[in-house]
């Protein structure tokens, strides 16, 4: 069988992500980071996920929290604040303080040494390029370069074994991000997607915002739990 490995954060883009990469025929291999972010409710989530598509035995947890030394984001720093209630203008309008520095080229450095150790063709991730937060390594110029590394710089290459980075939500709206997960019966209520972290989302943080705001378009109640409610 096909093998992929798919980015796995235990949120809402990277599940539905994984439900494409099973609906579309391939072994699952999940790579989760613990990247020193805030909380380990990302990790726990992932896990929970990767048990519902029977991949567990396959799940690599990978420790990159030196991110947390770097510092610099919201996401690893607890000196800067996540930032909350924000309009939704505001969302686009500049790189965010929750921008973690290049971390999705570290992520799919190591992802495509895992694909070339087991022999997998196709690399998942989740970037959005729509209702995203700003993130210039979610930008489709940014895995068209990186497709371009991959070429150059793997063994796998070389020897004829391409892989590919498959980006299925690169184009849609959180909305159609939604749509697609219940159309792939994909588990969303395992999903977090709240910066803070908390037993319940904080409804507030870009994160909920934007997963709140697609669950409404969608017409959709969001299976997930808010301290609001």
């Amino acid at each position: 069988m096909k093998r992929a490995v798919v980015i796995l954060s235990g949120g809402l883009d990277s599940t539905v992500c994984i439900s494409e990469a099973k609906k579309e025929g391939y072994e699952i291999f999940p790579l989760t980071f613990a990247y020193g972010q805030r909380h380990s409710k990302e990790v726990e989530q992932s896990k929970k996920v990767a048990g519902s598509y029977g991949c567990s035995q396959n799940h690599l947890v990978v420790n990159t929290d030196f991110f947390k030394d770097i510092g610099s984001s919201a996401l690893t720093a607890e000196s800067i604040n996540v930032p909350t209630s924000r309009n939704p203008g505001e969302l686009d309008k500049d790189i965010p303080v929750t921008y973690v520095p290049f971390r999705n080229a570290v992520f799919l450095s190591m992802a495509t040494g895992y694909a070339e150790a087991i022999k997998a063709e196709s690399i998942y991730i989740g970037v959005n390029a729509l209702d995203y937060s700003g993130y210039p390594d979610c930008r489709p110029s940014f895995i068209d370069a990186f497709q371009e590394v991959i070429k150059y710089g793997t063994a796998a290459s070389d020897r004829g074994l391409h892989i590919t980075i498959k980006t299925p939500l690169l184009n849609l709206t959180k909305a159609e991000i939604v749509k697609l997960g219940i159309e792939n019966n994909a588990p969303l209520h395992l999903t977090t997607s709240c910066y803070q972290g908390r037993e319940k989302a904080c409804g507030k943080c870009d994160s909920c915002q934007l997963r709140l705001k697609g669950f409404s378009e969608a017409g959709v109640r969001d299976p997930i739990e808010y301290e609001n409610e």
